[in-house]
């Protein structure tokens, strides 16, 4: 349960009112998860947002009048839905779109064909703002595409560690890399506490959602070299 000891609410956004169905049966079966709302297309899933404040949208990408991206967008932008965590259905784990979603504002991404328990998982995830992703996998997609294709403007290294401390600087450079904070702990020879202190300092800072946000800052702000990070045999 939420820390209202609420279900946490979700709204079903995708074009295909068979899958919509499927996903909504999946979820509503679990105690601390309840479907509120659904809708077929971009602009639908805006209003439906902005009418039952969710604490996690799951968002097809590509969709009529309005696709995920621009839905995403609109949904990130509304002070109202601060809260909200979008988390992006696709059919590819490195489609472009994915990213701009990223950009856009998402949590993160699952694949369609993902097995029920890890859909589950990811919703509980994003709501906690944890990455879904192996680490590895996070740092490749983002490496992928921010330094290879040069997505989007660049953020200067220096501007961005203007704003942080030695220690929040070294912070982000590890979390670039997808390292997760009992690594980052281990590494730096912090506590775990600590590291989470650093991390929400960061977020602030940085004016960054979560965590996947930081990834593309370290990466823009130059904290990363352009090398995709090693793969690690571990689940998201």
């Amino acid at each position: 349960m939420s820390g209202s000891n609420r279900p946490l609410r979700v709204v079903l956004v995708d074009d295909e009112p068979l899958l919509r169905r499927s996903l909504a049966m999946i979820i509503d079966a679990e105690p601390d998860l309840a479907v509120v709302g659904q809708a077929g297309d971009g602009m639908e899933a805006i209003a439906a947002a902005e009418a039952t404040a969710p604490d996690v949208v799951l968002m097809d990408v590509r969709m009529p009048r309005l696709d995920g991206i621009e839905a995403t967008r609109g949904i990130c932008r509304l002070p109202e839905l601060g809260h909200t965590r979008v988390l992006v259905l696709s059919m590819f784990d490195l489609d472009e779109h994915v990213f701009h979603a990223l950009r856009a504002g998402a949590s993160g991404f699952l694949l369609k064909d993902s097995r029920p328990d890890d859909l589950l998982d990811a919703i509980r995830r994003t709501h906690n703002g944890e990455s879904l992703f192996a680490p590895s996998i996070l740092a490749r997609l983002v490496e992928h595409y921010v330094c290879r294709q040069h997505t989007g403007p660049a953020v200067p290294a220096q501007s961005l560690l203007d704003q942080l401390t030695a220690r929040e600087a070294e912070v982000l450079g590890l979390i670039g890399q997808g390292l997760s904070n009992d690594e980052i702990a281990g590494h730096l020879t912090i506590a775990v506490k600590t590291v989470k202190s650093h991390v929400s300092h960061l977020l602030n800072k940085l004016g960054a959602r979560d965590r996947v946000q930081l990834v593309i800052a370290a990466y823009n702000g130059g904290l990363v070299n352009p090398v995709p990070a090693p793969v690690r045999d571990r689940r998201p």
